[in-house]
């Protein structure tokens, strides 16, 4: 941390035996770390005195400390007695924002500006975010004004946007910017003028604006990296590359940059070109979990299930230890290494105990994927007798009882978690599915289902059981209407396999085919998808 004793005026005027001792003092202070004393000597003699050098030194320590009204006091008497010094004024100016004195702080600004010097019109604007539409609209007056007397100032303009946009005025703060000259925009207002163009769903447009830039401006960080992460987002993956590359060359020593190249990669699919990042970081000691983590992931799908297995051991508890234990799971059952994995598990909670109830989901889990039910259920009670009042761990004890045909186990542990959480959504629309997909108790059904709907109405999930119970009672068309709606926001096999039969059953046949067929491509070995096409077609095919 810098010591605000390093950074001085250049000059100090002539001072009384009473100043100068108070000075030594507060100098004397800041070198034994007691800023408190020297900031306090500091602000006092600056009033006594009005000398700029004082001010400014006192400024400098109040603004180390984050003693804003010292830092206000010192920065308005270093600029009143240096009227000259832009670096002043803009202090001034910016302490003012940060106050809330709007006007006061534009009439500094305007100082800076006839002065030829940069501003921080974006920070004055930030500092005005939080404040009430009075406010704002206030300071895009003055803005204005500034405007008129300094017209097409592209700081005044690029400040001006930041307002605007703060104040979701999107579209007036593009039209502002984009009547700038592109060649003679500043980088920070073409940075602006691209996420503005992003939040309005028009990234296509950033491109070559931001493509134009970085011709003029090729080693600038940000730009080169908001364009990289835009050709991310336009799913122009190798572009991506090639730009995160040229990133990591100009900044070798950037492993924020290097890590982010590794994730465009796997994003890309490139496994290996991703593994040569991913281990540069594992040796540089940079981002190692996450880094062994997705190496895992990288070794996995190039089919080196030892090295993957390797990679994912490596990870440490945070926030990459479950999915790599959860990964490395799913693969030693998928290479029948199940005792391998049970005992790989039972090690993690043993090592890990504040892991242990999302350990044991991890294995219930992967247990019930593999159709081993009686295993799924035996782990299950046992995890229940460790930690009997965990929820999460009986909604799954639930789902499991499903599975061995149990509904009134399921019933009974989905009616206690109701009644713990009444607003536990997942277990009402649990529930109701249930009852309505393996019961005739369809009006209670509806009356669950519609409750976790209320609760949660964007949930596909829930849209999906509203249509199911509502096919179940015969209200085809508000089904139909409800299960299109569901597979819009969510086209998975369970939701095709319900709406088909919907279709089906009003008259819609070819469409309902064609529904099944895609789910299919994506799906093949879904079960509810071949056991409603052999219920209503006599064949699982479409």
């Amino acid at each position: 941390m810098p010591e605000p004793a390093t950074i001085g005026p250049d000059e100090y005027a002539s001072f009384s035996r009473d100043t100068l001792y108070s000075l030594l003092v507060a100098e004397l202070a800041g070198q034994r770390n007691r800023f408190d004393i020297a900031l306090n000597n500091y602000v006092r003699q600056a009033n006594a005195t009005q000398d700029a050098g004082v001010a400014e030194r006192g400024f400098r320590i109040a603004e180390y400390l984050g003693a804003e009204q010292a830092a206000l006091d010192t920065a308005m008497i270093w600029a009143s007695n240096a009227p000259g010094n832009l670096e002043a004024q803009r202090a001034a100016a910016v302490q003012l924002a940060r106050a809330g004195r709007y006007e006061e702080s534009l009439e500094f600004m305007e100082k800076v500006l006839q002065g030829q010097g940069d501003t921080h019109f974006d920070f004055l604007a930030l500092s005005a975010a939080q404040t009430g539409p009075e406010t704002r609209a206030g300071l895009l007056q003055s803005f204005d004004q500034l405007l008129a007397r300094h017209p097409g100032n592209p700081q005044l303009t690029f400040g001006k946007a930041v307002l605007l946009q703060q104040d979701e005025r999107i579209e007036e703060a593009l039209a502002l910017l984009e009547e700038q000259s592109t060649d003679q925009q500043q980088i920070p207002s073409t940075l602006l003028q691209a996420r503005l163009l992003q939040i309005l769903d028009r990234g296509d447009e950033a491109v070559p604006l931001l493509e134009k830039s970085l011709r003029r401006h090729p080693e600038d960080k940000r730009l080169r990296l908001t364009f990289a992460r835009l050709l991310v987002e336009q799913e122009r993956l190798d572009d991506a590359m090639g730009e995160f590359a040229t990133l990591v060359q100009q900044y070798p020593g950037d492993d924020d940059l290097r890590f982010s190249m590794a994730l465009v990669c796997l994003e890309a699919q490139a496994w290996r070109e991703a593994i040569v990042y991913l281990e540069e970081l594992i040796e540089r000691g940079s981002h190692v979990d996450a880094a062994q983590f997705n190496l895992g992931r990288a070794w996995r799908e190039l089919g080196e299930p030892e090295q993957a297995l390797a990679a994912f051991a490596q990870v440490s508890p945070g926030n990459e230890y479950l999915p790599a234990q959860l990964l490395q799971a799913e693969l030693l059952f998928s290479l029948g290494r199940n005792q391998e994995a049970s005992h790989m598990l039972t090690r993690a909670r043993e090592q890990q105990p504040d892991y242990a109830i999302q350990l044991y989901l991890i294995e219930i889990e992967a247990l019930s994927g593999q159709q081993r039910t009686d295993q799924a259920w035996k782990l299950t009670e046992q995890a229940l007798e460790e930690f009997p009042d965990d929820l999460t761990l009986l909604y799954t004890r639930a789902m499991v009882a499903e599975k061995r045909g149990d509904l009134k186990q399921l019933e009974r542990d989905l009616r206690f978690i109701i009644e713990r959480e009444p607003d536990n959504a997942m277990a009402l629309n649990a529930l109701g599915y249930t009852l309505a997909d393996r019961t005739e108790r369809y009006s209670e059904a509806l009356e669950l289902i519609e409750q976790a709907f209320a609760l949660n109405p964007d949930d596909a999930a829930i849209l999906d059981s509203l249509g199911w119970v509502n096919y179940r009672l015969g209200n085809l068309e508000e089904a139909e209407a409800q299960l299109r709606q569901a597979h819009q926001r969510f086209p998975d096999h369970e939701v095709a396999a319900h709406l088909g039969e919907v279709l089906w059953a009003a008259g819609k046949r070819r469409e309902a085919r064609a529904i099944w067929a895609q789910a299919l491509k994506e799906q093949p070995d879904s079960p509810i998808l071949r056991e409603t096409l052999q219920r209503l077609t006599g064949s699982e095919k479409p």
